[in-house]
């Protein structure tokens, strides 16, 4: 960690580094320990003001808003290098911001965002964004312009992997972007600004200003900025879409989710067994995709409830830096707190406790919940409905597959889910009678190149694959001759 500096002072706004107006700033603890971990400065209006204009210079007036998408193209590749570069210490930070497994932070917050953004400038060369239609009169060249500014609001649970869902194409497509990080893992989004400057990304490009609820709420309603990413909690969610609707502005939001995971009288125990870490308990929890319902059919209820007892049992919970470890503890002490909540709450709703249920003996100093499971739950209570976001199951009975996938439906969200059987046509054939993004057969993996996102309370829009590309860009028509050839796509000219 000698390369990263644990307490930082200064904002990320214009392409250098300056003072905030505020003197307001946010102490981080490391989730493992309870012990301080170093702090951030919050900004104030002010700051966003200044981060917005800057973004808007270099969108409007500056060398961004000329360049081409192959230039964009190697823009990213050089961020991209300089993220790998920065990888190990980069992920250790992380875990240390949010308690993320260390081997699972280096995947999602290392491997993914470098992936996304080669993938993105593979895409900003390959001609997608301009294309030329015959018409009956002549032709139309129709454009793919850049939307303008945008506000990326990051959560703290995966942050570069999210923060890169929405940097990545906003960059390929011309964007410049206003990153306001969670002040909980506001010290990796540094990480991100350094990069970006050693990449040479022109000034302005990105921004980033970590900021409490009020002044975040500036920014969503800014009117500068062109267009608001988010991802969180549904409810944040919601008073976003209100503003944004309000203003005629584009908006994206990834949101929350309580999927199920549909065991079919078929299914092959030991390949759900194999997955089961990877799906129900990924991240200690901290997972919007998190599969946490688990329907059983009552002919294999038992089997079910011990499979899951016991990958619950085999995980080992502890210091997220260790390597051994695969459950770490909670992000912070609020959350944590409101995790035990859940576990208390359904402690006296009739569900039966199976393994779990508490802090993990001799782990009292940081933020540790060991992984629970409930069984016979009811999926009309809290735990079945409400998104705990912590390594807590519930398991729940069914009688025959149209109540397996009433019940999966039975849900204000519908962001992920899975399907086990023997027969993977008989398992798409159940994917699609439920309404949810996405859904695995016998596994559940997010694909980067495919659209990725939810229905109903889990949001709108979606990121990834070329889909997550058409948020930034808006379309344009040009009327042209018949014999009009068309040539290198330029944006913003």
């Amino acid at each position: 960690m000698t390369d990263l500096n644990f307490t930082r002072t200064e904002l990320f706004i214009g392409g250098r580094w300056c003072a905030p107006i505020s003197t307001d700033s946010y102490e981080l603890v490391e989730a493992s320990t309870g012990k301080p971990l170093g702090s951030v400065p919050l900004g104030a209006r002010g700051d966003i003001d200044a981060a917005v204009a800057a973004a808007r210079a270099a969108f409007d007036d500056g060398p961004w808003g000329r360049t081409t998408p192959a230039e964009r193209a190697e823009m990213l590749r050089r961020f991209a290098a300089e993220l790998q570069s920065r990888g190990e210490a980069t992920a250790e930070l992380i875990s240390r911001e949010n308690g993320s497994p260390l081997a699972t932070s280096y995947g999602a917050n290392v491997s993914v965002p470098v992936a996304t953004l080669n993938q993105y400038a593979a895409m900003a060369e390959s001609g997608w964004f301009e294309d030329l239609r015959d018409t009956y009169l002549g032709a139309t060249v129709v454009r793919k312009v850049p939307v303008g500014v945008v506000a990326a609001i990051i959560p703290w649970n995966f942050p570069h992997l999210i923060a890169m869902a929405k940097l990545a194409p906003a960059l390929a497509a011309g964007c410049t972007v206003v990153v306001k990080p969670s002040p909980e893992t506001a010290l990796d989004a540094f990480v991100l600004a350094d990069a970006a400057e050693a990449a040479g990304l022109p000034a302005g490009v990105i921004n980033v200003v970590p900021a409490d609820r009020d002044v975040s709420a500036a920014l969503v309603a800014h009117p500068d900025v062109d267009k608001v990413t988010f991802t969180g909690s549904t409810a944040a969610g919601r008073l976003i879409s209100e503003v944004c609707g309000r203003l005629m502005r584009p908006v994206t939001l990834e949101l929350g989710g309580k999927s199920a995971s549909i065991v079919l009288e078929d299914a092959d125990l030991d390949v759900f067994e194999a997955n089961l870490a990877a799906t129900s308990f990924v991240n200690n929890g901290q997972a919007c995709v998190l599969l946490s319902r688990i329907l059983a059919p009552r002919s294999r209820y038992d089997q079910v409830v011990d499979v899951v007892a016991r990958v619950a049992k085999s995980l080992v919970v502890g210091d997220a830096l260790d390597p051994a470890v695969t459950c770490g503890p909670m992000a912070g002490r609020v959350h944590r707190d409101r995790v035990l909540g859940y576990i208390e709450e359904a402690k006296t709703s009739g569900a039966r406790l199976v393994t779990g249920g508490g802090v993990p003996e001799g782990l009292e100093d940081g933020w540790f919940v060991e992984p629970t499971v409930f069984a016979d739950v009811d999926n009309t209570s809290r735990l079945a409905q409400e998104e705990v976001f912590g390594p807590v199951i519930a398991v729940i009975a069914y009688d025959d597959l149209d109540e397996a996938v009433a019940i999966a439906n039975d849900s204000d969200y519908g962001l992920a889910g899975a399907v086990w059987t023997a027969d993977e046509r008989r398992g798409v054939d159940v994917a699609r009678r439920i309404r949810t993004g996405t859904v695995g057969v016998n596994y559940y993996q997010m694909d980067l190149g495919a659209p990725f996102g939810g229905v109903k309370a889990s949001g709108l829009g979606r990121e990834f694959g070329v889909e997550g590309m058409t948020p930034y860009i808006e379309y344009q028509s040009v009327y042209v001759s018949a014999d009009y050839k068309a040539g290198e796509p330029q944006l913003n000219l």
